[in-house]
């Protein structure tokens, strides 16, 4: 039911301090060090994955899910309060004084490699949420928002993801030619490689044509891949010349597994959901029902509402705060934070998702985006269906 005037005028955003809450990612270096010297427990290194797959995961199954929508007519109010901007514009500083504060932790020589592991894990997990924000603002016009995406992807060495994902994953989202959507039947350690490739692959393209258009050289100042990529250049050799080559690997590490974990959140938010061909060939409209999505409020909170992902795909200006729940949209069992765990773990995965998949699409599996195995599965059962009924005739 629509909510009259006076319930619009009396509307307030009950989680409107909570956005800040986000803001406890940037600085789980801190935290950790911090847990470190109190206690004494090298362990406490690993505190930004403890953090990220065991407590926000806990408080998703404490605090529950909040299917509640703004009414639109809030919106407008919503998207012009700069306060939610700021929630993601203060990421980026708490990011790098936490990444050099973990170099100089690095280069001090007294931690073990252990904890030197532990503590790139933790700056990893920043990393890989920071590719998040740099999502955020990466779809805004103004061109402030657009720069800061592009230094938040600096970290984990991800330029590209600015090209790919604007240009590329929401103009082919669910469909078998797009890199960032993964098939039914895929895991993740498939989808890892063909992703990250693909995506650079198409990113390239991308950009190449767009030059071309413009009469530009690929190769200049103006391609905006390379001088992505140059901005993570100049962070990791101004880093080493401070720090020392000690920190290298380190850096190197923590870049690779934010990757992985923003690899691993594209993974399941398509799982196996496929957009069908209408008459003319192509693609039928992106709908909430070509993303799987995720009302955990804690989990939403920590990442700026990504898991509301289809009124995301079918309205990518609109900002965190005024993304919508759709009763039609395919829903995950849990938050985002507990479903990269399983995705790592392939069997479970299968048991868990599978027949949420065969169900959103009414048992036939045809109407899927399928993995090449799986297909040829089908269309064998296809097959011996058929003769079955043949035969008794």
């Amino acid at each position: 039911m629509k909510p009259s005037s006076t319930e619009t005028s009396r509307w307030r955003d009950r989680k409107r301090p909570l956005w800040l809450l986000a803001l406890a990612v940037p600085t789980l270096p801190f935290q950790a060090g911090g847990l470190v010297h109190l206690t004494g427990l090298s362990a406490l290194w690993w505190w930004g994955p403890f953090f990220a797959f065991v407590i926000v995961p806990a408080c998703d199954r404490l605090i529950g899910s909040d299917v509640a929508n703004p009414p639109e007519e809030a919106v407008p109010g919503l998207e012009a309060d700069r306060y939610y901007r700021w929630c993601t514009y203060l990421y980026l500083p708490l990011q790098f004084g936490a990444l050099v504060w973990a170099c100089a932790q690095w280069a001090d020589g007294r931690m073990s490699v252990a904890a030197g592991l532990g503590l790139a894990a933790t700056t990893g997990v920043v990393s890989g949420v920071a590719i998040n924000t740099a999502h955020e603002l990466g779809h805004k016009r103004e061109q402030l928002e657009r720069r800061l995406s592009r230094m938040a992807l600096a970290q984990s060495c991800y330029g590209h993801f600015y090209v790919e994902h604007n240009h590329g994953h929401h103009i082919r989202v669910a469909t078998p030619e797009d890199p960032a959507s993964s098939r039914m039947g895929e895991n993740f350690y498939q989808f890892l490689p063909r992703t990250v490739l693909g995506s650079v692959r198409s990113a390239w393209h991308l950009e190449r044509r767009r030059l071309n258009r413009r009469g530009k050289p690929t190769a200049s100042r103006h391609n905006d891949i390379l001088t992505a990529w140059a901005i993570s250049a100049a962070l990791f050799t101004v880093l080493t010349a401070v720090f020392g080559w000690v920190i290298l690997p380190y850096l190197l590490l923590q870049a690779v597994l934010g990757i992985c974990l923003l690899e691993t959140v594209n993974y399941l938010e398509h799982y196996g959901l496929l957009r069908q061909r209408r008459t003319d060939g192509r693609y039928e409209r992106v709908a909430p029902q070509h993303s799987w999505n995720s009302n955990n409020t804690i989990s939403n909170l920590f990442l700026f509402q990504l898991q509301r992902h289809s009124d995301h795909h079918a309205n990518p200006l609109r900002r965190y705060q005024t993304l919508r729940h759709f009763d039609e949209a395919p829903q995950l069992p849990s938050g985002y934070a507990s479903m990269i765990v399983l995705a790592w773990c392939p069997p479970l995965w299968r048991k868990v998702m599978d027949p949420l998949l065969a169900a959103h699409y009414g048992g036939d599996l045809s109407l899927a985006n399928l993995c090449t195995r799986r297909q040829q599965e089908l269309g064998t059962s296809a097959g011996r269906q058929r003769r079955r009924s043949r035969g008794a005739l």
